[in-house]
């Protein structure tokens, strides 16, 4: 004989509701939002190489991650040429003062060539997967154009 939960003085809880199914989610969309070009990892990659970006702004108006992308390398490029000029000039003043100093100044041009050198490469490689290294200060001056 089977008794059942309720003749027990426990009710049965009611069976959980059945799930909708699982819908799978749509591919996002492309953040250019315009036309994909068919040689964008190259495009991408010309844009972090100094003039050229020209390359890709000139040639690939109609995607606009390349733009981006060649915005920002143009703008990058713009910001390395100034930082060397201030860099040489308080080498040179600090040299003129004490020649020792300025000596030892002059090691930051390696370190500094490196540093570059390792944001262009982190800059080509987050394009290259399709994402956007965005540099403070230099990024936001860039999305101007």
């Amino acid at each position: 004989m089977e008794e059942s939960n309720e003749t027990q003085g426990q009710a049965t809880p009611p069976p959980p509701p059945a799930a909708p199914p699982v819908a799978p989610t749509p591919p996002a969309p492309s953040p250019s939002g315009g036309k994909v070009s068919e040689n964008r990892t190259l495009m991408v990659v010309l844009s972090y190489l100094g003039l050229l970006a020209l390359i890709p702004l000139l040639m690939e108006k109609e995607d606009t991650e390349v733009q981006w992308h060649a915005k920002h390398g143009l703008v990058l490029m713009v910001a390395e040429i100034i930082l060397f000029v201030v860099l040489q000039i308080v080498i040179m003043v600090v040299g003129a003062i004490s020649g020792g100093l300025g000596c030892i100044l002059g090691l930051l041009f390696p370190l500094v060539t490196l540093a570059i050198l390792v944001l262009h490469i982190l800059c080509i490689v987050k394009g290259v997967k399709g994402e956007r290294f965005l540099v403070p200060g230099i990024s936001e001056f860039a999305d101007r154009f």
